[in-house]
């Protein structure tokens, strides 16, 4: 019988790529995640002891992506009761089961701190930073995770961690921030944007990354995992080229971004509960234009991106046959 491997998140937008291509490879899958669904399927939270301890018995991978992905909750307290705790949770119970490797999905945006310059600089994974320095919640419990994850690896268990950037492509079901931007601006629900650097890899290539760092990356490491990166003026121009569509051209001042993004996340979304259209945390990693080197993992897993557009015409495509575009206006 081939290998178990349990991915946790399997039912997410990267967890579906990653459950399909080790399925692929031969592997015998088995999903933790609030929806999963259909065989090797257990229906559950990372924080639900019971249901975690079914998933990793027998388990000799595991893949640990499950998470929350926004940038805003009513109730930071969230984050880290999901990103950092469960992450606990997950990886003690791997131990205890005798798994023999495990992987932590983190994110890039761990990377980036309140010391980052604003504009243009380059970062790889020497960088780290204390969960305090980073720049909201979300970061902070996700650097959480990781330093967990790192002691660990100190203590003989072998855990190696990925840092993705943005992922993209078809699937989206979540609606992740980025999807949700693009669709904002695709149908008029953004007069304006800020003039930021983007990173996307295609969630293909991202499950790759993953099945590669878990064969070959070096236990307690980090592996950040980047793209194509893209201005957001860029980006705008390649959507209305995709779609002809026509997107926002007028560029707000960073201040001011940054102004209405503390209103919006402090004031406004407190008072009604509806997340807000720019949330803090995403308008201060917009103020940074930072370039993600992926040299190590090019050079440790032999990793390397695919192009960004045709993913992005894969996004499109699997957005209109959704109905997520408006009707477009005009002739």
């Amino acid at each position: 019988m081939t290998g178990l491997d349990l991915v946790t998140g399997g039912a997410g937008f990267v967890g579906r790529a990653l459950v399909a291509q080790l399925r692929a490879r031969g592997r015998r899958v088995r999903v933790l995640d609030l929806k999963a669904d259909g065989p090797d399927a257990i229906r559950g939270s990372v924080t639900d002891a019971d249901a975690v301890a079914r998933a990793v018995d027998g388990a000799e991978g595991v893949y640990h992506l499950a998470g929350i992905a926004d940038l805003w909750r009513r109730s930071p307290a969230d984050f880290d009761d999901i990103n950092h705790q469960g992450t606990r949770y997950v990886l003690d119970a791997a131990r205890r089961a005798g798994a023999r490797r495990f992987l932590l999905c983190s994110s890039a945006t761990t990377l980036v701190a309140g010391s980052t310059p604003i504009g243009d600089s380059t970062i790889d994974e020497t960088v780290a930073h204390a969960p305090s320095a980073l720049l909201g919640p979300y970061p902070a419990s996700k650097r959480r995770a990781e330093l967990y994850a790192q002691d660990a690896a100190a203590e003989g268990f072998n855990a190696v961690i990925v840092n993705p950037t943005e992922p993209i492509g078809a699937g989206d079901d979540a609606i992740t921030p980025p999807t949700r931007m693009m669709l904002d601006f695709l149908n008029g629900a953004n007069p304006a944007y800020v003039d930021c650097l983007l990173n996307f890899a295609p969630t293909v290539d991202l499950a790759e990354g993953m099945i590669a760092a878990m064969a070959r990356g070096r236990s307690g490491e980090r592996y950040i995992l980047a793209g194509e990166d893209i201005s957001l003026g860029n980006l705008l121009r390649l959507l209305t080229d995709l779609t002809g569509r026509p997107t926002p051209e007028t560029k707000l001042p960073y201040a001011i971004a940054l102004a209405v993004g503390g209103v919006e996340t402090g004031l406004v979304a407190a008072l009604t509960g509806k997340p807000p259209r720019a949330p803090l945390t995403g308008v201060r990693l917009a103020g940074r234009r930072v370039v993600f080197s992926s040299g190590k993992a090019a050079n440790e897993l032999g990793w390397r991106a695919g192009p960004l557009r045709l993913a992005l015409q894969e996004m499109l495509e699997w957005a209109a046959a959704k109905g997520l575009l408006a009707p477009a206006k005009g002739p």
